[in-house]
């Protein structure tokens, strides 16, 4: 399949680029690396331009999948703070293995650090770094249930690069992992 390249009209992204208000009612701007859209006004981080997809109004953006931005709320649109966290999760569950903080996570949703530290305790009852944690941890149980590969390399291949502290990490939450017959099986313990 061919990937189809769109071309960005200087005006729009000179509007992107200098966050101009003044073209807020003429279109909207969707980043493909974050899934969401804003207001040419917004005052973020200019995204690469090949990663720039316009749209007429909101509804398109949305029907593209697109979500819309947190802070600058494109067109009236407004996510509670559990569709919001709700977002973070499916995010999280699909970029695991990369290497995540806490900014990063505002970064892409659109955040704050400590607002989205905040609300995604209150919402998920834990903190997206435990989150995640937790993620790489179910993601390492199954490796070690379904491969051979070794713990290192699970550790890894799950998203943490400190072989040492996914063994400490394991230990901190009773999760205890052992070679039988050389067969990888965990144990939860109490």
């Amino acid at each position: 399949m061919e990937v189809k390249k769109t071309t960005i009209p200087a005006e729009y992204w000179k509007a992107i680029t200098e966050c101009d208000a003044a073209y807020d009612e003429t279109f909207f701007y969707g980043v493909t690396t974050t899934g969401i859209f804003c207001r040419p006004s917004y005052k973020s981080r200019v995204p690469n331009q090949e990663n720039v997809r316009i749209f007429k109004n909101a509804y398109i953006a949305l029907e593209e999948k697109f979500r819309p931005c947190k802070r600058c709320k494109p067109d009236g649109l407004h996510l509670s703070a559990e569709e919001w966290v709700e977002q973070i999760v499916e995010w999280i569950d699909q970029h695991y293995i990369k290497p995540l903080t806490l900014h990063t996570l505002a970064d892409i949703s659109d955040g704050s650090p400590y607002h989205l530290q905040r609300l995604f305790k209150r919402v998920r009852g834990l903190s997206p770094t435990e989150y995640i944690q937790q993620v790489r941890l179910e993601k390492a149980i199954h490796g070690l249930e379904t491969t051979g590969q070794s713990i290192a390399d699970i550790g890894t291949a799950v998203g943490f690069s400190n072989t040492p502290y996914f063994i400490r990490l394991s230990g901190e939450n009773t999760l205890i992992f052992k070679y039988v017959k050389g067969a990888a099986q965990y144990e939860v313990g109490g």
